[in-house]
């Protein structure tokens, strides 16, 4: 009998770089929102808005670390680890929500509305960083000089998609 080979996996890294962007981007949003909502409600919603953007940062900065570690372990497990980190993070969501005091000093109205905005701003930065990515529809060959370990993929050269083969 001969044991199943385990499949072979990419040594590419997964790329988290997109939340140096997303923490600028919320970061330029709050110095503008922040004095504006304080200036029309308050404090009280000035810090809502400060808040609901942390809240979103940080709920968005563990998602893409959950998901880029469970990737790296296999990429099987990218699906369930994305949909159990959101259902943590909307459970912890709720209970922050429903702990904050109705007439309490933070408005609850301007610190759900920056979570809306916020949540729709950290998507259209994602979504534009997978945009503007190069795909790859066959994984790159890594040099067999470069130190890392070769495996069958990187021995079979693939043809260069922007070079066809000349017709004799």
């Amino acid at each position: 009998m001969t044991a199943a080979r385990p499949p072979v996996r990419s040594a590419a890294p997964w790329d988290i770089s997109f939340l140096r962007v997303g923490v600028l981007v919320t970061a330029a949003a709050t110095a503008v929102a922040a004095p504006v909502a304080g200036l029309i409600g308050g404090w009280g919603s000035a810090v809502g808005v400060l808040a609901g953007a942390a809240v979103v940062t940080a709920f968005f900065c563990i998602s893409a670390f959950v998901i880029a570690r469970a990737g790296r372990i296999d990429d099987s497990l990218t699906l369930p680890a994305a949909l159990g980190t959101f259902l943590v993070k909307a459970l912890v969501l709720f209970a922050v929500l429903v702990t904050i005091p109705e007439d309490g000093w933070l408005d609850r109205l301007a610190l759900a509305w920056t979570v809306i905005a916020a949540a729709l701003l950290w998507s259209a930065v994602q979504a534009r960083w997978v945009w503007t990515r190069q795909l790859y529809y066959v994984s790159p060959t890594v040099p067999t000089g470069s130190g890392a370990p070769a495996d069958e993929s990187s021995q079979v050269p693939h043809p260069d998609p922007e070079k066809p083969a000349q017709s004799a």
